[in-house]
């Protein structure tokens, strides 16, 4: 592995590369993981795979988080990670060990809305491949958050930002809590998964409210048809809002090459069961390789 640096919008950003023992060009992937991510998580397991399947795999931190630069921290902004996922994308173009012709990006959860928005954007994209994405729309906003939670984050988020513009203060809630529903991701299956993490103090347990105001005014749904790159979508019935996620294939145009796997395999399976990451690796590297 080795650590890498490359700038957006005059940040650093900071990422793990692994690459595959060969000599020459090779395919790459730029990784994106779910809401909130730091790169140690999901992104790293699927990195390493994808190295030891060829790739030159690269897990980063999106501005605010982990080890990569910008202020506020723990900041939730999906137009700056759009942009941030795109100047990923740059950078391995621009290396002398890949071929340029052939890098791809990977994402998991809510870095999929990122991805899709971002593929849609990059027309040399060779391929993107999104694994139980967090899709966004409005109808599975308000099925994340009920109408009444969707309004009043809303709001928070937009008096927090006002705040922020006004004065430079920010104002925090957890990312995660066991009972409080007042966090950036409510739900006890979500801070099991998540509070082990900040545990071993590998991710921050931290969530600007500010970010409700850029999180809830973000869709991806309306960048699909504008893919051009070959779409690979894995997802199934028992991973997030899958409603979303066939609203969002259903957008796909007739022009893009498409594949949807959809099984019963658990959201949480997709970021670190072995098995599962095994198998999913498999299907997103004979995807990238066609």
């Amino acid at each position: 592995m080795e650590k890498v640096t490359f700038t957006v919008d005059g940040i650093d950003l900071v990422g793990d590369l692994y690459r595959p023992d060969t000599t020459g060009q090779a395919p790459a992937v730029a990784i994106i993981g779910p809401m909130t991510f730091h790169k140690e998580q999901a992104p790293t397991e699927y990195a390493k795979r994808l190295a030891e399947r060829g790739f030159i795999a690269l897990a980063y931190d999106s501005r605010y988080r982990g080890e990569s630069g910008g202020e506020p921290r723990a900041w939730e902004n999906p137009a700056h990670k759009v942009e941030d996922l795109k100047a990923a994308v740059r950078y391995l173009e621009s290396r002398d060990d890949v071929d340029p012709a052939r890098v791809s990006i990977l994402a998991i959860c809510q870095g999929s809305s990122i991805a899709v928005k971002a593929a849609s954007e990059v027309p040399q994209l060779h391929a993107l491949a999104t694994v139980a994405g967090h899709y966004r729309d409005a109808e599975g906003d308000i099925e994340w958050l009920g109408e009444e939670g969707y309004a009043a984050r809303k709001s928070a988020g937009e008096a927090a930002q006002k705040k922020f513009v006004d004065t430079g203060e920010v104002d925090y809630i957890k990312g995660v809590d066991r009972t409080d529903t007042n966090v950036g991701m409510p739900g006890d299956f979500v801070w099991e998964w998540y509070q082990p993490w900040a545990d071993r103090g590998i991710w921050e347990n931290r969530y600007a409210v500010m970010s409700d105001a850029d999180l809830l005014s973000f869709e991806s749904i309306s960048a699909v048809p504008d893919l051009k790159a070959p779409w690979l979508t894995i997802h199934g019935d028992n991973c997030f809002l899958p409603n979303a996620a066939r609203r969002h294939v259903d957008a796909v145009a007739s022009t893009t090459r498409h594949q949807l796997v959809w099984d019963d395999t658990p959201h949480l399976a997709y970021y670190d069961q072995p098995d599962v990451l095994d198998a999913t690796t498999a299907q997103v590297s004979h995807w990238f390789e066609g």
